[in-house]
């Protein structure tokens, strides 16, 4: 079943009852005009176990204690943003699978051949899949199928660098003199946002896997929370900067995260990705990838299952 991806752009109060998410609007709340009939009627209510993401980008968005219960039991990625609209914080839930604790264990056993061939192999999918986004540009990207032909185990050439930086050049033709930074200039702000979407993903994914998001296979910053999510949302990345090309070439003003441009940068969810010659939404496949890895962990299969975004 994919799950619903909510955002909350504007003034709400967010309560949970029967098991369900209860949405009320303060400007109807604290309008005497109004009947209390209609103000129940101007009630929304959706099923905490149909939901996957939910997004908080408004300053003055209300939750009580019990619905951020509820939503963590049933695994939902909680994210917030702050006055710039931009996603700062991520929270999960911390048990989110049954054998949990034997997972944790495979986890933090794997030795370091296992680690660097797992970083070896997700490194080939990104650039795999960054080259597929090029060909749909009508770009030459036989040398990025090479490179990605031609990862090491743990990458120790960097072949990663290498890839990125003739992919960046090639990626946005219209637009002169762009480089992927943080704080660069557009549409870094939509590729920014997309990413932060992406990673509260592949973070739960990882958590109803059983895994530690904290402990990377290649990221190591002591300060980062989820450097195992930001490993495995590698080969994830293409699948955000096809959805901001898409957006670019549609005529939309990307210089400004619009509520246009917000709306279709939250469908990463449930943007088509193909398995071989099964396709599923980018959610589920995230789920088979992060089962995956738990496996490889456990030493039961060597393969990571990442999802391939068609040329």
């Amino acid at each position: 079943m994919i799950k619903r991806t909510l955002y909350f752009g504007n003034p709400a109060y967010l309560s949970r009852k029967n098991e369900q998410l209860v949405v009320r609007l303060p400007e109807v709340e604290k309008n005497d005009t109004l009947p209390e009939t209609f103000k129940k009627e101007a009630q929304a209510v959706i099923p905490i176990e149909d939901i996957g993401v939910v997004i908080l980008d408004e300053q003055r968005v209300t939750i009580t204690q019990g619905l951020m219960d509820g939503l963590l039991e049933n695994n939902v990625a909680l994210i917030t943003c702050d006055k710039t609209h931009h996603p700062t914080g991520l929270m999960l839930n911390l048990a989110g699978n049954t054998l949990q604790s034997a997972k944790f264990k495979a986890q933090l056993d794997a030795g370091r051949p296992l680690v660097k061939q797992l970083w070896q192999q997700t490194i080939k999918a990104k650039i795999t899949n960054q080259a597929s986004v090029l060909k749909r540009l009508g770009k030459e990207a036989s040398n990025m199928m090479k490179w990605a032909g031609d990862v090491k185990s743990g990458d120790p050439d960097n072949t990663e660098a290498r890839a990125a930086a003739y992919y960046w050049k090639n990626v946005f033709p219209e637009i002169d003199g762009f480089r992927r930074e943080r704080e660069g200039m557009p549409p870094n702000n939509l590729l920014n946002y997309a990413y932060a979407i992406l990673r509260a993903i592949i973070a739960r994914s990882l958590v109803g896997s059983g895994l530690l998001p904290t402990l990377g296979i290649h990221h190591r910053n002591q300060y980062n929370h989820y450097c195992l999510a930001d490993d495995i949302m590698e080969p994830y990345r293409p699948f955000a900067d096809a959805l901001v090309v898409e957006i670019i070439r549609n005529g939309e003003d990307y210089t400004d995260l619009s509520t246009s441009v917000k709306k279709q940068l939250l469908g990463i969810a449930t943007v088509d990705v193909v398995f071989e010659d099964d396709r599923s939404p980018l959610m589920i496949a995230a789920q088979r990838t992060t089962a995956s890895l738990a496996k490889c962990f456990e030493g039961t299969v060597k393969k990571l299952l990442y999802p391939v975004l068609p040329s």
